[in-house]
């Protein structure tokens, strides 16, 4: 489906958007366009890449022209680029609306104008049932999606969403900063040892992409499954691997931290289809019809629950060590 196509990545030169672009590269796509504010990283990626397929656009997704002008003949496009630090967004929730909201709806708005085929917006498990500033943003986001997904037309843009937990070894993630503590002698800090997380690798995380890129439907949610597990096993998991006893050091919860990762709500676990390796759900096809609402109910709600990182699969220390091997962040640096 790629095949001499132009795909734009919005936020290319981030860790998520660095994934997706290098597994694109090995399509037929014909060109892939990197959008985003930061020319210095852009400068690097053209360096280290050299590939004649990519193109380099600066630009800011809160501002709508810059957005439109590089989505001209693009075909496919990813978006990522996001604020995604809980603490920045926290402190500065209004930064968070005005570039995972705003700029999203930007995004969205100048992709329908282009006619571009596929648009993927990458959300977050913090944006079910969010107690943060970040979640809440994007959560907005996802509610701007499939509200935009309900008013186009038969042949329109298609707008879908995928979701994510914690992808192990991206950058601000804690498993660079535990390696970091690791291999310098400090102790790891651990927020909160029985926290839960899913893990779920960058390759992973690059495959729902392009499973939704093939699958959706407008306004489609896309969860990939995944195993989890606690901080505190994980980060036994990484002293041996690095053959350390380094000390762990509990600090307690930081603003806005969940004690587990929820990737659907029990109401979309009720409607969601299992396609083996993931979930869809499909769009709320309710509207203005206040009787669905306040009259109908949907007692199918009530017998499903949450898919989170408390209740998914749970690995032990060994199964961590075993996933973590795999990560080639893990071998550089246990080889260095």
């Amino acid at each position: 489906m790629f095949s001499n196509g132009v795909l734009m990545i919005t936020g290319g030169t981030g860790s998520f958007g660095n994934a997706v672009l290098k597994r694109f590269l090995r399509t037929d796509v014909r060109e892939i366009r990197v959008f985003s504010r930061d020319e210095k990283k852009q400068e690097d990626m053209r360096i280290a890449m050299n590939n004649p397929k990519l193109r380099f656009y600066i630009g800011d997704v809160r501002d709508y022209d810059s957005v439109r002008q590089a989505l001209t003949g693009v075909d496919f496009v990813f978006h990522a680029a996001a604020l995604k630090q809980v603490p920045s967004c926290e402190f500065y929730p209004m930064e968070a609306v005005r570039t995972n909201v705003l700029g999203a709806e930007n995004v969205l708005n100048a992709s329908i104008e282009c006619k571009v085929k596929r648009v993927i917006v990458l959300s977050t498990d913090k944006a079910v049932y969010p107690i943060n500033a970040m979640g809440i943003s994007k959560a907005m986001m996802e509610k701007l999606m499939v509200a935009k997904s309900r008013m186009m037309d038969e042949g329109g843009t298609v707008l879908c969403a995928t979701r994510y937990g914690n992808v192990m070894a991206s950058r601000g993630s804690v498993i660079p900063l535990f390696v970091e503590q690791i291999q310098s002698g400090m102790p790891m800090t651990i927020t909160d040892p029985e926290m839960t997380r899913f893990l779920m690798s960058l390759d992973d995380s690059v495959d729902l992409v392009l499973h939704a890129f093939e699958h959706a439907r407008q306004g489609d949610i896309f969860v990939q499954k995944a195993p989890a597990s606690t901080v505190g096993d994980l980060a036994k998991a990484l002293n041996e691997l690095f053959e350390r006893n380094s000390e762990l050091r509990i600090i307690g919860t930081r603003h806005g931290e969940k004690l587990y990762e929820s990737l659907l709500s029990r109401e979309e676990m009720a409607r969601a289809e299992d396609r083996g390796r993931y979930f869809r759900v499909p769009a709320d096809g309710r509207d203005l019809n206040y009787n669905k609402y306040f009259v109908e109910g949907e007692v199918k709600v009530s017998t499903f629950e949450d898919y989170t990182s408390h209740n998914a699969e749970r690995l032990d220390v060994d199964g961590v060590k075993q996933l973590l091997k795999s990560l080639d962040f893990i071998q550089e640096r246990r080889h260095a």
